[in-house]
């Protein structure tokens, strides 16, 4: 089974974590990527470029370069990159994480066994070591109970996701939705038909922790939280109360102080 990798890069990328991110992508799979596509978001640092040139050398015609002039942001850029994606299977990889070497193949046998169009894995995070490992986010296994999830939380970790190009195409591609275009992606894939799967197992170790928790707070990010839980609402996903519950329970906890944020963080990881 043929697939691409699809991932986007923009200047505030730090070179080595990419250089790490490819390692893993390419050299430590069990089976490795036919395809790479990788968007240049807008100018990058001349570090990144040697980077990149590095990679290029190396893999050749099995590493596409994408490149944008200005940067338009990762939804915009992943659209871009899907479109130059030349098989249908793409696998999501984030330029700062690490996929554990047998990830694709876990990935691939699950779509050769299963009628689905969507797989994600669990993920370890780390904050700056990738052998010690803070916390995992677990997600729900089928199709019914990731659906219930959504209602509440994001269902599908998007670092980890491979996905059916068309499939996704058909659900509208990813679409403009300040820090939730993900999660606005995979509501959407469900109410288009989408089936979505999780493997139990943590296959991605996700460059995270609390420094990504304490962007992820703040008046503009629950500003953020309020809009996206909004188009749920108008679109039908969710209903009333879930609406007013999620908008009490979600947009009170960006507000909290970082202390108490990190307190709930280890309380939703395991």
């Amino acid at each position: 089974m043929n697939f691409s990798v699809l991932m986007s890069i923009y200047y505030k990328e730090n070179p080595a974590y990419f250089h790490r991110a490819m390692e893993s992508i390419y050299n430590e799979q069990s089976v490795k990527p036919n395809e790479i596509v990788l968007v240049e978001d807008g100018r990058l640092t001349e570090e990144l470029y040697a980077s990149i040139n590095f990679w290029k050398n190396i893999l050749n015609d099995t590493l596409k370069i994408v490149t944008l002039k200005e940067n338009v942001g990762l939804g915009k850029a992943l659209n871009i990159g899907l479109s130059e994606c030349t098989h249908n299977l793409v696998a999501r990889m984030d330029t700062d994480d690490i996929s554990l070497p047998h990830r694709f193949e876990r990935q691939l046998h699950v779509f050769s066994e299963k009628d689905i169009d969507i797989c994600g894995t669990w993920i370890s995070e780390f904050d700056s070591k990738e052998q010690e490992i803070i916390a995992y986010r677990k997600v729900p296994q089928m199709h019914d109970t990731i659906v219930t999830y959504s209602k509440k939380r994001n269902p599908l970790n998007h670092p980890s996701v491979m996905y059916k190009k068309s499939r996704i195409e058909q659900s509208g591609n990813y679409q403009v939705m300040q820090g939730f275009e993900d999660y606005y992606l995979w509501t959407r894939a469900i109410q288009t038909g989408l089936v979505l799967y999780n493997i139990q197992e943590a296959l991605v170790h996700m460059r995270a922790g609390y420094g990504q928790l304490e962007r992820r707070g703040g008046v503009g990010y629950a500003y953020n939280e309020i809009l996206f839980q909004h188009r749920l609402y108008t679109t039908g996903y969710i209903h009333l109360f879930e609406y007013i519950r999620n908008i009490t329970l979600r947009t009170t906890i960006r507000l909290f102080p970082k202390y108490f944020l990190k307190r709930i963080y280890k309380s939703l990881r395991d």
